[in-house]
């Protein structure tokens, strides 16, 4: 089988399945697992998918610039924050990560809670302002262009200095076995940084998410309280999740 062949199959394994494990497609095609493990780096060099242990996933959608994400699964991060939302309790103080599902959930919160939001999206923090009537407390730093977040230094000092009840955490990638990615160095710090000053983590798994993985791991999921899902998604991908953390639809 010529190596244009092997490509086009392995792409369309990863269309069909979600994933692709070297062993298993070299073992099919009677190839040495080399041979599929180097079609599978010219694969993800080209920018077509991700490269993990053992084979490959889908490259996450949601690793694309903000702008973009804004028109990407929208009613699936609106049902996702709905839930989300749920678990706020009055009084709470809770931390909204950068992401356009924690936007949703901005223009969700209640009134008249008594709540302190915590974030490091200018964004997120204008939205707070303008549908509830929470106490906002915005973490500093370096913005980035790409997500419109804070991270570097000056946000790691400021994050030191705060204690939450519940962090919302987005991120790019959910995966049962490759755990929570995202696409940025800085900002999978920043994430860790937020959750070891938070008593719980909750996950915003919007479909999108769901099977893909990024570049930076941030956090096993052994490390959070729940994922949260979307109800009408009712992929094998969640199914396998729900064996290693708790699923909130």
């Amino acid at each position: 089988m010529l190596g244009a062949q092997r490509k086009d199959l392995l792409r369309e394994t990863l269309r069909r399945d979600g994933r692709i494990v070297a062993k298993d497609v070299a073992r099919d095609l009677g190839l040495s697992e080399d041979s599929i493990r180097r079609d599978l780096r010219e694969l993800a060099e080209a920018g077509e998918l991700v490269r993990v242990y053992g084979g490959a996933l889908p490259i996450a959608a949601a690793d694309r610039p903000v702008e973009q994400r804004l028109a990407l699964s929208t009613d699936s991060k609106q049902r996702v924050a709905r839930r989300a939302v749920e678990l706020i309790s009055p009084t709470c103080t809770i931390v909204l990560d950068a992401g356009t599902t924690t936007l949703a959930m901005a223009r969700m919160l209640p009134r008249g809670a008594d709540l302190t939001v915590i974030t490091p999206s200018p964004t997120v923090a204008i939205a707070v302002s303008e549908h509830s009537d929470a106490r906002i407390v915005l973490i500093g730093g370096e913005l980035a262009r790409f997500s419109m977040v804070a991270s570097g230094p000056l946000a790691m000092e400021a994050v030191q200095h705060l204690a939450a009840d519940l962090f919302f955490l987005g991120v790019t990638g959910i995966d049962p076995v490759h755990g929570l990615t995202t696409g940025h160095l800085d900002d999978a710090a920043t994430k860790r940084a937020i959750a070891g000053r938070c008593a719980q983590t909750f996950v915003l798994g919007s479909e999108e998410k769901i099977g893909a993985a990024s570049h930076f791991p941030v956090l096993d999921l052994a490390a959070v309280a729940g994922v949260v899902v979307d109800p009408h998604d009712r992929s094998a991908v969640i199914d396998a999740l729900a064996e290693r953390v708790p699923v909130l639809r």
